[in-house]
């Protein structure tokens, strides 16, 4: 003897209807609302697995330098390169302070 019996949709559709059919206003309202609920968060979550699924394209440059570079060219181009790094990064920093400034002003 199955502890279930097998599923029928017929059987399904009309238990369904024979619900619908002796309830009163209240419960139906309650069965739509929690209908939509489902069928809303289902429509979220596969809307959303279609978002963002593989990396974007990135671009990547290749600086050429000549071969017949001394070494003291080398050493500049680095600390022209460093300067320029911590430079950004400064900016950078003196842009997240005024942020951080204006946020205190408002008091969070």
């Amino acid at each position: 003897m199955a502890i279930m019996p097998p599923f029928r949709p017929r059987q399904a559709w009309s238990d369904i209807k024979s619900f619908i059919g002796h309830r009163d206003r209240d419960h139906l309202i309650g069965l739509t609302l929690s209908i939509l609920t489902v069928a809303i968060i289902l429509v979220v979550f596969f809307a959303d697995s279609k978002v963002n699924t593989s990396p974007g394209r990135s671009v990547t440059y290749v600086e050429l330098y000549e071969s017949n570079r001394t070494d003291e060219e080398i050493v500049a181009r680095q600390q022209a390169d460093k300067e320029a790094i911590e430079a950004r990064a400064k900016k950078r920093q003196e842009e997240f302070q005024k942020i951080d400034d204006a946020l205190e002003r408002a008091g969070l």
